[in-house]
Formats: C-alpha cells, structure tokens, sequence
C-alpha cells in the first residue's frame, strides 16, 4: 500500500470510527457522565420530576445541541471557504415533541442561525442551505426519524 492509500486510509478510518462513548452513573439514579474516546465529558440526567437531580442534559435536548453543532461547524467551514469573516455566530434552536407516544421524537424543530461580521447575506443563506440539506449528518439523521425542521438566517440583524 503506498503512501497516499495509507493516509487516505486512516482518514476515512479516523472520521468514521469515532463512535465509542463510554458513560458511566456518577450522581443519583439518572445522572450520568459521557466521555468520548478524546476525553471530553458531557452530563446527563433527567429532571427533578421524573426522578432525577437536574445533575445535567437531558439526552433528547442534547440533540438539537448535536444538530447546531454540527451544522455550526458546516457553515463556518463553507463561509471560510467563500472568504467570509465571521465574527459572531448564535444558534437558537426550539423544538417541539411528539404529544402521548412513548418514545416521544423530535417532532418540530426550528433553528434560527444568527451571523455577524462581513458577510454576504446570499452567501450565509446558501451556508445554511448546505448544511441542513447535504452536510449536517445530524439533521439527516433527524430528517430522516420523521422531523420536520425549519431554519432562517439573520446576517447583522437584518
């Protein structure tokens, strides 16, 4: 196997094995620390009603986080490219439930992308286009449990 093959290969090995997540009880009955396979540690729980001690995230919640991260990363990576300086970059995500179903899915959600810095508004709008339609493998992944998601984009307020 020559040089390139090798790299090549251990690209594509790195970017899909990084699924190993270890979690282990550390307060309570439902609090629980998550530690990926880099160390880096994300708490969950659930609420004081049903049991817990608002210790951390709740898990379902931590998927709309999955899914501005992910897309986040997308569309800072596509401006960049575009020569886009961004100075600033919010997310707010809702999302809506469904009612009387066990397991309850991610029904609604919707992202509001909020960018400042210099950046063409067409530019950030086909980023976000992008991201949620081909890239972002968490809205694909949520697109395809039956979610509807919507977005919209504000550059500098407008």
């Amino acid at each position: 196997m020559n040089g390139i093959n090798k790299l090549v290969r251990s690209f594509v090995t790195n970017i899909f094995s990084m699924g190993k997540i270890e979690m282990h009880r550390v307060k309570g009955d439902f609090g629980f620390e998550a530690k990926d396979m880099h160390g880096h540690t994300v708490k969950m729980d659930t609420s004081d009603e049903t049991g817990g001690d608002n210790f951390g995230v709740r898990p379902m919640q931590m998927l709309l986080m999955g899914l501005g991260g992910c897309s986040a990363i997308d569309i800072v990576a596509i401006l960049k490219k575009q020569r886009q300086q961004v100075d600033d970059f919010k997310i707010e995500i809702e999302g809506e439930r469904e009612q009387g179903k066990e397991p309850s899915l991610w029904k609604n959600i919707r992202v509001k992308y909020l960018l400042t810095g210099k950046i063409e508004p067409e530019k950030a709008k086909r980023a976000c286009e992008l991201s949620m339609g081909k890239y972002c493998s968490v809205a694909a992944t949520l697109l395809q449990s039956g979610s509807k998601i919507t977005w919209s984009v504000k550059v500098n307020g407008a």
